[in-house]
């Protein structure tokens, strides 16, 4: 039950917690000044990797580390995470070559330098190098499958920290496998994997300030405030001071990486199938609940729901990037049922595949119709915009109600012109409503999925505005979805319907991984 709050806050309760997981934030604060004490303290080096490069094959590429130190003794490492295998010049200094290798199609290598004092815990940073097949020939048009776009995991490098629930060995990360099959005439690309991304997570002062400045960080936290510091390189499911209640998060083993209420993650063996050559849609097919596609790292993309409702019956349902806001990692995601999975946009998978935002963002995942998942950029600086906008409830507006409240809600959100119907009262745009974790928020007006409505005459307007479906077309990419966000105040949120939209664009194959939602009102997955 809502109940009114005196005090107005956003939707978005917490500019720093965005902050964390869309990296739209003003520089890191991470020093400061102690004039109380005259103590020679050894600070942790700071490390920069360098900026994001995009070559072609049989390119010199070079990459240099900025390292700043209390002095020059420190050992440097560079080591290569993901991509075919070049060989490194020296691995010990801060400068390294290489040759950029022969690649079928694009593909983005992931490199790590690392840094040790000998003091203080060796400290990391990664970059990516994009290497272009160096013809025209590197994407498909038609928005058909690219192969090396995934993150695959060619050394068998398991999780430290998420074990396998039967033989209590850590869990393989990222991608295992991708190959080409045919079945019944159609060509698609099988993916394996356990469903474990590898985030390594370089701690700001903003993910710190964001932790400890939760409405509840005092039961959220053992201590009440994380143990992790400034510099800190954190490992996917390494403890950060949660209290973590959820299912499967032994000590060691997810354990403090969750704040109360998700379960911790486990081994999620999928192989998903995409077809090569996806094609347009001839009904309405409603994404619902649980997988609607993948990450290129193997971890799921879910939707824009939680399968909550406003006085759960089955009116006013929840949007997750807002209900869950408190409810996720420092990356923005978290399990149902030991299935990981991202709501919405997280810089973390934008760190892996080097989206700076200086370009048309390079893809992200796939959505279970085949169709490519891009992330927010369209071009430089500039992002892709949803059409999908809030409803003026004022009783003059085509999309509002007599008495300008939640009372009533539209017969068609792809077609305002129909008008609205009566529905069950929603609450007041003033009213606090409580979360499954028990925070409580404003359900000011774009909480629920009934706030919205597609606007026809943006997507109409073309260029960067996209479609219901949260996608279109350009000639190089073919058609294709966008995750999005938006600017407010200086810092960038999520922008409904996060990735993609409530429908799918392409037709569903009988093989695939999600299904048509029969529009029937779900609780949350257990752990949810």
């Amino acid at each position: 039950m809502a109940k009114k709050r005196f005090t107005s806050i956003n939707t978005w309760t917490s500019v720093l917690l965005l902050c964390v997981f869309l990296n739209g934030c003003g520089a890191d604060s991470s020093t400061s000044e102690d004039s109380a004490t005259d103590e020679t303290v050894n600070t942790s080096p700071v490390v920069e990797a360098g900026e994001a490069q995009t070559v072609v094959a049989g390119d010199s590429v070079t990459l240099s580390a900025n390292i700043s130190d209390d002095d020059t003794n420190y050992d440097i490492n560079w080591s290569q995470l993901t991509g075919t295998n070049v060989t490194l010049s020296d691995t010990n200094s801060a400068n390294i070559s290489f040759t950029a290798p022969t690649v079928t199609n694009q593909e983005t290598l992931q490199f790590q330098v690392s840094v040790d004092d000998g003091v203080n815990d060796a400290v990391t940073d990664t970059v990516s190098v994009t290497v272009s097949a160096g013809n025209d020939d590197s994407e498909d048009d038609s928005g058909g499958e690219n192969d090396s776009v995934w993150i695959i995991n060619t050394s068998g490098e398991v999780s430290s920290r998420i074990l396998d629930s039967t033989t209590g060995v850590g869990v393989l990360v990222n991608v295992q496998s991708v190959s080409d099959e045919t079945i019944d005439d159609t060509d698609y690309t099988l993916v394996t994997s356990q469903g474990i991304p590898k985030y390594d997570v370089t701690m700001t002062q903003d993910i710190i300030d964001s932790i400890n400045n939760r409405p509840k960080a005092s039961s959220d936290l053992v201590t009440g405030q994380t143990t992790a510091s400034v510099g800190d390189v954190v490992e996917f499911g390494e403890d950060v001071g949660y209290v973590s209640t959820g299912q499967n998060c032994a000590s060691n083993a997810g354990y403090g990486y969750w704040p109360p209420g998700p379960a911790c993650p486990t081994e999620d063996e999928r192989e998903v199938y995409f077809p090569k050559n996806p094609q347009a849609t001839t009904q309405e097919c409603e994404n619902g609940l649980g997988k609607v596609g993948l990450f290129v790292n193997g971890s799921s993309v879910y939707n824009w729901g939680d399968g909550m409702s406003y006085n759960s019956d089955g009116s006013w349902l929840n949007l997750a990037p807002v209900a869950e806001q408190y409810d996720v990692d420092i990356c923005g995601g978290h399990s149902a049922n030991g299935d990981y999975h991202h709501h919405f946009y997280t810089s973390c998978l934008a760190d892996l595949v080097g989206d700076t935002g200086d370009q048309h963002s390079p893809i992200y995942g796939y959505a279970a119709d085949g169709y490519p998942i891009y992330g927010p950029w369209e071009e430089d600086g500039q992002l892709a915009v949803s059409a999908w906008e809030v409803r003026d409830y004022t009783s003059s507006s085509v999309t509002g109600c007599s008495d300008n409240a939640r009372s009533c809600t539209l017969i068609d959100q792809f077609d305002a012109s129909l008008g609205t119907e009566v529905a069950t009262q929603g609450p007041e745009f003033d009213d606090v409503v409580t979360t499954l974790s028990g925070n409580e928020l404003v359900a000011d007006n774009g909480y629920y999925y009934e706030d919205y409505f597609w606007n026809s005459t943006l997507t109409e307007q073309g260029g960067v505005y996209l479609d219901q479906y949260n996608g279109h077309t350009d000639s190089i990419r073919g058609y294709h979805y966008h995750i999005t966000i938006t600017q407010e105040n200086g810092s960038y949120i999520p922008a409904f319907p996060y990735i993609i939209g409530t429908r799918f664009a392409g037709q569903l194959q009988d093989n695939s991984v999600a299904s048509c939602s029969t529009g029937a009102t779900m609780g949350p997955p257990p752990g949810a």
